[in-house]
């Protein structure tokens, strides 16, 4: 990709790929709604119904191809790298935050935010409240949000290689704080309470890290 790739407005970024992403959190809450009402014709619960294998395989599949389908549309909407993972941040963060909005309107659920979700089965399920994806969705939009604006001024937010290490470690840490719950989720039983200070820590360092890139970045513009 040259320098000279033209790159999406500000605007048309925020409407088309928020479109996309609207768009998948209605298929995708609709896809659970139909599971729901054939395992969990009472409301979904734990412990975990029994399903079978070949639908759990056919739903790892689905979800595989959800994040591909936001990484091809990001891929296509951004001019550089930094271009395309905002992208993809505020993709995966409008789908995830309308997929809940669209489960809301289908049937009331989740009845608060403390509610306890399937969040995600690969590479194991994932556990934990409804907020703490949500929250993380906000992030993901307010940084793809920063990075877009800057890039309108022809700014290009560029972390360092250490940076980029500590946010994947970030990411790493709140994964983790869903899937301490997988090994109970997988034996059918209750999952334990959510690790929130795990989370907390994951939140705090990916915020704080990028944060600091900006400031980093907007110095550099000013001098």
């Amino acid at each position: 990709m040259t320098a000279h790739t033209p790159r999406l407005p500000l605007r048309r970024k925020l409407l088309w790929g928020g479109l996309f992403a609207l768009s998948m959190g209605y298929f995708e809450a609709a896809l659970v709604e139909y599971l729901r009402e054939l395992y969990y014709p009472e409301g979904f619960t734990f412990p975990l119904q029994d399903i079978p294998i070949r639908m759990i395989l056919i739903e790892l599949g689905r979800e595989a191809a959800s994040l591909l389908m936001l990484l091809s549309v990001a891929t296509l909407m951004g001019s550089c790298f930094i271009d395309r993972f905002a992208g993809l941040a505020y993709g995966f963060g409008v789908w995830d935050i309308t997929y809940y909005l669209f489960l809301k309107l289908f049937e009331c659920w989740p009845p608060s935010p403390g509610t306890t979700d399937l969040l995600f089965l690969i590479p194991a399920p994932w556990v934990g409240p409804v907020w703490a994806p949500i929250l993380v969705s906000v992030a993901l939009i307010w940084a793809a949000w920063n990075i877009w604006r800057r890039l309108d001024r022809d700014v290009v937010l560029c972390p360092t290689r250490l940076e980029w290490l500590l946010e994947t470690l970030a990411g790493c840490i709140i994964i983790a704080s869903f899937l301490i719950g997988a090994p109970a989720v997988i034996k059918k039983e209750m999952p334990h309470s959510f690790p929130w200070y795990i989370w907390v820590v994951g939140m705090a360092l990916g915020i704080g890290i990028f944060i600091r890139a900006l400031r980093r970045r907007d110095k550099v513009e000013s001098s």
